[in-house]
């Protein structure tokens, strides 16, 4: 079982269940994909990284750091601060749901920044969710 797929799975669950989140970016528009989408505004799952907490030689503690890319049709920042803002009180609202045999120790959000797209006609945002995952006997 991969803990950086089971914590984007949980991300995406959370997000696409968020009415503050829903209001401003639809589901359907909340993907795992590796190119700036076509219909906007969106939030595309992107990369990630698992790292040994290493307070454990079983290893069963994971912290994984995962990057959620906002995008925007606008000529400003305001639209992808809005989403950015409302994804960071999604994910502080309470521990992610886990599968079975993972559980959620912390999560947060750990940085976000905002970028011009050199097109001119987009705004871009980088928000990192970081998770603490202890792994459990299910």
């Amino acid at each position: 079982m991969s803990v950086d797929l089971e914590v984007q799975k949980a991300i995406r669950a959370r997000l696409t269940t968020w009415g503050g989140v829903l209001a401003l970016v639809p589901a359907a528009q909340i993907l795992d994909t590796l190119q700036r989408p076509s219909a906007m505004p969106a939030i595309l799952l992107g990369d990630s990284q698992a790292v040994d907490e290493g307070t454990s030689l079983r290893r069963t503690h994971t912290r994984v750091y995962h990057s959620l890319h906002v995008w925007q049709r606008e000529a400003s920042m305001k639209g992808v601060k809005t989403i950015a803002g409302e994804i960071r009180r999604a994910i502080h609202a309470g521990r992610l749901t886990m599968a079975a045999g993972m559980h959620c120790a912390d999560v947060r959000v750990s940085s976000m920044r905002f970028l011009r797209d050199p097109d001119g006609e987009h705004s871009h945002g980088v928000v990192v969710v970081e998770a603490l995952i202890a792994e459990v006997a299910s």
